[in-house]
């Protein structure tokens, strides 16, 4: 009886620990959940309310709407590739760290003086809520 409970508890954890971190989408888009959500996920076209950071390589942060002290509101459909995709992933209340390769982020061309040309770009993203439209 008892010891049967132990047992499955113990294999649940180690299937939890064997798990990669890491996930790769066809897309070449990395993700790691940091914290799972709950509820529906969002839509291509959703409107979302997130916090995030985001960082380069060198750890530099480039953008972070934590120390601006306000989530940002926007459409999913009207933000970089790696962010239309990764938060159609989330649920409200995830956390996730998600890798984006130049090409899902502003490419060869970077973004202002801050993102240089074909960086791969971290971001940690808190999928607030879903907007209602």
């Amino acid at each position: 009886g008892e010891d049967g409970k132990v047992d499955r508890r113990l294999v649940s954890k180690r299937v939890l620990r064997d798990k990669p971190k890491v996930i790769t989408t066809e897309s070449g888009l990395r993700y790691e959940i940091l914290t799972e959500g709950e509820g529906d996920s969002p839509g291509p076209s959703s409107r979302v309310k997130v916090d995030y950071s985001g960082t380069l390589a060198d750890g530099t942060v480039f953008d972070s709407s934590r120390e601006r002290g306000q989530p940002a509101v926007f459409t999913l459909n009207q933000v970089i590739k790696g962010w239309t995709e990764g938060l159609q992933l989330m649920k409200p209340g995830a956390l996730y760290r998600f890798v984006i390769p130049s090409d899902l982020a502003y490419g060869d061309s970077g973004a202002g003086n801050v993102i240089p040309a074909g960086a791969t770009l971290t971001f940690e993203v808190e999928l607030i809520s879903i907007e209602k439209p």
